[in-house]
């Protein structure tokens, strides 16, 4: 399978950055996108609503369902996949994208920011992945893409940003737990995670990293096609990095992917 066209993504997160490439390369194949996140009116600081989203997909060539949800919130999750299973009639692949940030150490981590981090990156991907299950069993080849890192104890990652790797690590976690429970049931349960800081609207909140040294969100998005594409079954517990599932793809020359080829590029975190 090459194609996602007509396989339905429940894709949180998905109104702008990274999770919007992955909505846009899937869109054309021709497939079903919703676009389940909490930015339904703009917001002067980072571009793009679920709205807006959902018009570039169909744009696009794909259909789009806009859900304003708050994964946080378990009622809202399950409302927003029976509306996607009433408008597609299923759901094949789950995009973990959505995910909180903050990069400090604990004396500048507010504890409202620490609890949102842990709410809506391992928790929210643990219950998307529950409230979608149902309906991935029902799918002939189901996924589960979480944006996670590989599991790394070093402390390198963990000092500067405690509660910000705990977070991310969580995701990674649960990928490696819902991969060794759901991979015997056919559905492929992997993480991908970008070799370079990609450019998006969010880095803008973050001070310090220059944008023409991060690659374009496009190479998260071929790289995921990449893998939603793999047949499920046998293909679980793997932690992905863009640029290798992409030089599997027969890829060498990323130079379009760089904001600007000229400029050296910034490894993401997590990473060695």
């Amino acid at each position: 399978m090459s194609s996602l066209a007509g396989k339905t993504l429940f894709i949180t997160g998905a109104s702008r950055g990274i999770g919007l490439a992955i909505a846009l390369r899937a869109a054309r194949d021709g497939a079903n996108i919703v676009i389940a996140a909490k930015s339904s009116v703009p917001n002067p600081r980072l571009p793009g609503t679920i709205h807006t989203a959902a018009a570039e997909i169909e744009a696009a060539g794909g259909k789009a369902l806009a859900i304003k949800c708050d994964i946080r919130e378990g009622d809202e999750v399950q409302a927003a996949v029976a509306a996607a299973v009433e408008r597609f009639g299923g759901i094949d692949i789950l995009v973990n994208n959505a995910s909180a940030i903050w990069l400090a150490g604990v004396e500048d981590t507010p504890m409202k920011r620490f609890d949102l981090m842990q709410q809506v990156n391992s928790r929210g991907s643990f219950l998307c992945a529950q409230a979608c299950l149902p309906h991935l069993l029902k799918s002939a080849n189901p996924h589960i893409l979480t944006l996670a890192p590989p599991p790394s104890l070093d402390v390198k990652w963990w000092a500067p940003h405690t509660g910000y790797t705990l977070a991310k690590m969580g995701m990674s976690f649960v990928t490696l737990g819902l991969a060794g429970e759901l991979g015997s049931k056919g559905i492929a349960v992997n993480a991908l995670w970008p070799r370079t800081i990609v450019a998006t609207d969010a880095l803008n909140m973050i001070p310090g990293v220059p944008m023409e040294r991060c690659r374009k969100p496009a190479i998260v998005a071929d790289a995921a096609h990449a893998v939603l594409t793999r047949p499920a079954k046998g293909f679980a517990g793997h932690f992905l990095i863009d640029e290798e599932v992409l030089r599997e793809e027969g890829v060498t020359d990323f130079s379009a992917y760089a904001v600007d080829p000229s400029q050296s590029l910034l490894p993401d975190l997590f990473l060695d």
